[in-house]
């Protein structure tokens, strides 16, 4: 009987997915605007983002704002009652660089790179 609810429910509750791959920013820096911002209804997370002055909200904002053309393209779902259901952020790629230093040597630079995933649903 259980199991037949959580099918339906599953089956009921449509999720709409965003990813970013390759952000040229570190994952942790984005990790501290996607707390802010995960379970909220779409309406308060754009606001949110909109107004934070963490680097990491301008790529999560891009995210959402593809989430939310997903569901209303693709699947013909209302906008008004959406929310942010999921949301996590991966470590991407890390290019090394070269930093050259005095006498000869040279300091070895981390680009770390970020992959965002946004799920929104009802």
């Amino acid at each position: 009987m259980a199991l037949t609810e959580k099918l339906r429910n599953k089956v009921l509750t449509m999720e709409v997915t965003a990813k970013l791959r390759g952000a040229a920013i570190s994952a942790q820096k984005v990790r501290l605007v996607a707390d802010e911002v995960r379970g909220k209804s779409i309406e308060r997370a754009l606001d949110i983002l909109t107004y934070s002055n963490k680097k990491g909200a301008v790529f999560v904002k891009k995210c959402l704002n593809s989430a939310i053309a997903n569901a209303e393209h693709n699947n013909g779902l209302d906008i008004d009652t959406l929310k942010v259901s999921t949301i996590y952020v991966d470590e991407g790629i890390t290019l090394k660089r070269i930093l050259p230093r005095a006498k000869g040597r040279a300091d070895r630079i981390s680009k770390r790179t970020c992959h965002i995933t946004i799920k929104v649903g009802e």
